[in-house]
């Protein structure tokens, strides 16, 4: 048998089952700059496993827009250079996205009116994902985190 330890003529033991290799999440930080909304959007993009539903890949980056969008203006101070993190994974059928800023404001959604032109970031985010929730984290700052269904 190629490969095999084994001398001649002796069987090879018995391989026992291998167990699946852990997901190890995507991860990324971004300065607290415009800039890091579209490219927060394209590693997003980038990192989504293989497989999953087709409107995953709009809904992700709809709410990656929104997430760090609120991160930078209520979550960040760009003159003290802290950056807004984001983690990717898949886990037990949903695909997780944690946005993390060192701010202490927390998220809400609102009722804006008709006329306003802002305020309904945390409505389509609440829309679009099954579960959704803020965590504090050690130290200062929240994460936000959404899960989304891989599946249909």
């Amino acid at each position: 048998m190629p490969g095999s330890l084994c001398p001649a003529g002796e069987p090879a033991p018995a391989i026992p089952a291998v167990p699946a290799i852990p997901v190890i999440p995507s991860h990324w930080s971004f300065p607290a700059d415009p800039t890091s909304v579209r490219r927060a959007r394209r590693a997003v993009m980038g990192a989504l496993p293989r497989g999953c539903r087709p409107e995953l890949a709009d809904e992700l980056v709809l709410v990656t827009s929104e997430l760090v969008t609120n991160a930078l203006l209520y979550g960040t101070c760009p003159a003290h250079g802290c950056p807004i993190e984001l983690v990717l994974w898949p886990a037990d059928g949903y695909c997780w996205l944690a946005v993390s800023d060192p701010g202490t404001a927390l998220p809400a959604l609102a009722s804006p009116g008709p006329r306003e032109c802002g305020g309904r970031g945390l409505l389509l985010v609440s829309a679009l994902t099954a579960a959704w929730a803020v965590v504090p984290r050690h130290g200062c700052g929240k994460s936000v985190v959404v899960g989304l269904r891989l599946a249909g």
